[in-house]
């Protein structure tokens, strides 16, 4: 990855110097609701995004004109007979809402957009399109199709074992065809084929929701994919979260939804405008014996080749042994489009070793930890089954070790059916492992018949990060990892175990870091979703959603998440929709939190403490030393005047104003009880890193004594924790910010690199790949140190990228940049990018003796204020100048510390002494 960053710095700069004076300005990255692909949208009015690049310095949109069309050949000719929006005097280039003619359901929309700055006038952009999926109810025909039923070879107990179900039908293209679209809505996984032919190239689809709340449909354009005359449509239904793991076991816990199912339409329209839908309906054959025998999250997927159906997708088949489909009852849920990515395979990785274990089992090692699938490739006889097994780690025999996926099985079996070399990938399964137990292959197995296939939402990289510091590196490789391996169209807390829950507590602050290096925005809009429909009528919010498992404890820390999050989206991306959306459902959370558990001015219930601070014994999950542990009365009323400083900002911007003269009142009473009940002799409650924490970032002390608080709370990481960390899940959201914040940025650079235990360098140390879910991963009790978590992760990487890099957001969504690098001691370099909604910003500086280079490139149409620690403002130069020479560079002001300079848009080489 290093050399990988480092190539592409250079190749950068040479492309920067061939291009230096070129003055073309350009339209890219043109973008419907923040989606790559659009199809099949349920809004009639998209937001529409754009970015402009150029090579010029401060430069700035003065205006935009947006064409739609309904037709490409529209389009090309600048016919926006849908909208055109005229030249509109704004420099806005993101959530620019559609304002044409009215769209229903089917429209397709084709667009383009062109700019006008103060450098010069931009041609049109590529086209770029969207389309409207089906709106209502009623525009969706036919019928819910299934089998309601087991057969012989399946097991409905305890570890559920139920076979895929293959669907089929042939139909007729009557007349020469202008257009196809599906819409297909397949519980709980499905994969769709037209002829023989896979539709898309998305896995484990659609994502998953509470059923009885929505289910998603996809939409797919799949007019090259027919011809006139005869046609077939296949669908295999998987069983997904739907058709629950674990049957029969804990009904009180683990909701459960039915058997798998489906609706299907297939809009043909012909040439001469006459229009027909094929259906799902009782016309439509299935069968479930078929190779897939069995698919179950949890356990694996069982596959017999022998069991093949041939050509069972294609026109003709002869189908006479298979099923009539039921008409079956429909999911609660609303039909709602799914705007965001399906999951993908991603990256393919090869394995890195494979070693004999025994007469019959080998072990492979991908060298990395990961989630998704092993492909492998096989010759041997008719009836063999090669049986792989998952696990992260091994134990000292060299074993898989799986204590700690709990009852798991994580295994896959595949039969073969003898003839030649066999390819073979499960479908509706995926694994967390690094390990593979391979036993009954025919021959002595290779590394090349075997590839790891990486699974995740179809999202792509936003940033990178490459420093002089190795374990920084490989911490930060390790989030990458860890962070892809969780995104299962939902942020899940674990790839490997009987869990795989999408924990709010886990990403409170962990999706904020999460979106410097992966574009998560729609991932995170639909998750709000998710908790808004998990929400009871009483305002509850769950502790896990969507609500898969019934965990309703009514603590602050964890369904505060909901509000985090909303904030996260409006500040990274611009996006208010969540806010505004989700407003009515999060003021009835705080209200119902405030009335049902206020008690002397304190919110007071708490139930996961500071989750996971490191124990003081190795063996241990939880610490027991009461003076490790910080008071849930003041977490859980901290992280609720948190929420309340949020509320104001979230009324502000749904003018809800009578709204934030009631939070801001609120407020102010919590902290006056909160600082009455725990503060005492410049201390809050047991002065944990935590308890004195928390006050301090969220503006809860007082003037007078916040000096003192964070004096001690330094004290205490310095003399008592010898500058390791001692912070759980919710003091680690704050803790390097905080540190940083406090202008004691050297010390959090020292919390950060730290080898041995506790620290992130630590479980580099003992050869993680990922990030643990305990500080102590490695010898605590095995039920609970799973290799691939990223909740301790906290704030570290918003730190990487704020303090280390210096890119922030000084206001919303990059338009206006903030660059302060805190420039520790012991760092000599960082490079760092990240690709913001508005374009690419890049830092990378060098120090060499007490001379310090930094580079930085702001995108067109932002500005940037940067920080550089030098007051010796004349001995500053950019490009070997004199800053003064430059009309794009303004001295903001001067301080002790710093030059204070105002920079347009452009790339900048500032050099300075230290």
């Amino acid at each position: 990855m290093k050399h990988y960053f480092l190539l592409l710095a250079l190749l950068g700069l040479l492309f920067s110097s061939f291009r230096k004076d070129e003055k073309v300005i350009t339209v890219e990255k043109v973008r419907c609701e923040f989606l790559q692909n659009p199809e099949g949208i349920d809004v009639v009015q998209p937001r529409l995004s754009w970015q402009i690049n150029t090579n010029q310095r401060a430069v700035n949109q003065t205006a935009y004109q947006i064409l739609v069309a309904s037709s490409q050949e529209l389009l090309a000719q600048n016919q926006g007979d849908l909208w055109d929006s005229g030249k509109i005097n704004s420099d806005e280039t993101i959530q620019v809402r559609y304002a044409g003619k009215a769209l229903k359901s089917r429209s397709k929309c084709f667009w383009k957009v062109k700019v006008w700055t103060n450098k010069g006038e931009s041609n049109w952009s590529e086209t770029a399109s969207f389309s409207i999926g089906l709106i209502n109810y009623v525009d969706w025909k036919g019928r819910w199709i299934g089998l309601d039923r087991s057969f012989a070879w399946d097991n409905e107990g305890q570890f559920s074992r139920l076979s895929a179900r293959y669907f089929r039908k042939d139909f007729t293209v009557k007349k020469k065809l202008k257009s196809a679209t599906v819409y297909i809505i397949g519980l709980g996984l499905y994969e769709l084929y037209l002829n023989g032919q896979k539709v898309g190239n998305q896995v484990l689809a659609p994502v998953p929701t509470d059923y009885n709340k929505g289910v998603k449909y996809n939409t797919f354009d799949v007019t090259n994919l027919l011809q006139q005359g005869a046609n077939a449509v296949g669908s295999i239904l998987g069983n997904g979260r739907y058709y629950t793991m674990r049957q029969d076991y804990k009904p009180y816990k683990i909701k459960t939804f039915g058997y798998p199912k489906m609706l299907f339409n297939l809009d043909l329209v012909y040439e001469d405008g006459s229009r027909e839908t094929i259906v799902s309906d009782d016309t439509w054959k299935v069968t479930a014996d078929g190779p897939i025998r069995c698919n179950n999250e949890y356990d694996g997927e069982e596959y017999d080749a022998t069991k093949e159906l041939g050509k069972w997708s294609q026109s003709g088949y002869v189908d006479t042994s298979w099923l009539k489909a039921q008409l079956v009852q429909e999911p609660g849920g609303d039909h709602e489009a799914q705007m965001t990515a399906n999951m993908k395979v991603m990256q393919t990785i090869k394995p890195v070793s494979l070693k004999k274990l025994n007469a019959q089992t080998y072990i492979l090692d991908m060298g990395q930890n990961m989630a998704g699938w092993l492909r492998l490739s096989v010759q041997g006889k008719k009836g063999q089954k090669v049986t792989l097994r998952f696990a992260e780690s091994l134990q000292a025999d060299g074993s898989l070790y799986v204590r700690n996926l709990r009852d798991a099985k994580v295994t896959d079996i595949y039969t073969l059916k003898g003839e030649g070399t066999e390819t073979w990938e499960p479908r509706f399964v995926y694994h967390g492992f690094r390990y593979v137990e391979i036993t009954g292959f025919p021959t002595e197995p290779k590394l090349e018949q075997f590839d790891g296939r990486v699974v995740y939402d179809d999202m792509s990289d936003a940033g990178k990060f490459q420093s002089s510091n190795t374990t920084l590196n490989q911490i930060f490789t390790n989030a990458y990892w860890g962070i892809r391996s969780n995104y299962k169209g939902m942020p899940v807390d674990c790839p490997q175990r009987n869990e795989r829950q999408p924990w709010l507590g886990d990403r409170t602050t962990g999706a904020y870091g999460e979106s410097y290096l992966f574009d998560n925005h729609t991932l995170y809009a639909k998750w709000l979703d998710d908790i808004e429909q998990s929400q009871k009528a009483d305002g509850s919010i769950p502790d896990v959603a969507p609500s898969f498992w019934r965990y309703y404890g009514d603590n602050v820390t964890w369904p505060a998440t909901y509000i985090t999050i909303a904030d996260m989206l409006y500040q990274q991306f611009g996006d208010a929709e969540p806010i505004k959306k989700h407003y009515p459902s999060m003021k009835k959370w705080a209200m119902y939190m405030a009335e049902k558990y206020t008690e002397n001015g304190l919110i007071t219930k708490d139930k996961y403490g500071d989750w996971c601070v490191p124990p003081e014994s190795k063996e241990l999950i939880h610490a027991k030393d009461e003076s490790r542990l910080t008071d849930g009365k003041l977490l859980a009323t901290a992280t609720y005047i948190r929420v309340l400083q949020l509320m104001q900002k979230f009324a502000q911007t749904t003018d809800n104003l009578k709204d934030v003269a009631s939070f801001s009142k609120m407020e102010t009473d919590y902290k006056n009880a909160f600082n009455q009940a725990f503060l005492k002799a410049s201390n809050y409650s047991n002065g944990t890193v935590t308890a004195n924490l928390l006050p301090l970032v969220y503006d809860i002390v007082s003037a007078e004594e916040k000096t003192k608080v964070a004096e001690n709370l330094i004290q205490t990481i310095v003399q008592k924790n010898n500058s390791h960390i001692s912070t759980g899940v919710i003091g680690t959201q704050w803790l390097m910010r905080g540190l940083s914040n406090l202008e004691k940025g050297d010390l959090a650079y020292t919390i950060a690199t730290q080898k041995d235990y506790p620290s992130w360098g630590y479980m580099v140390e003992n050869g993680a790949t990922t990030i643990w879910e305990l500080w102590n991963g490695n010898t605590a009790n095995p039920e609970m140190n799973s290799a691939n978590h990223v909740m301790l992760l906290g704030d570290l990487l918003i730190w990487y990228y704020q303090h280390l890099a210096g890119i922030k957001s000084r206001e919303t969504a990059y338009k206006y940049i903030e660059l302060k690098s805190d420039f520790p001691k012991g760092l000599n370099q960082v490079q760092a990018s990240y690709q913001s909604i508005r374009g690419t910003i890049e830092s990378q500086w060098k120090k060499e003796g007490n001379t310090t280079t930094w580079q930085v490139r702001v995108p067109a149409n932002s500005k940037a204020i940067i920080y550089i620690p030098s007051p010796d403002y004349q001995n500053i130069t950019e490009g070997g100048k004199a800053i003064s020479q430059y009309k794009e560079i303004k001295i903001m002001g001067l301080s002790r510390a710093y030059t204070i300079l105002e920079i347009g848009s452009g790339s900048y080489s500032f050099e300075f002494k230290i």
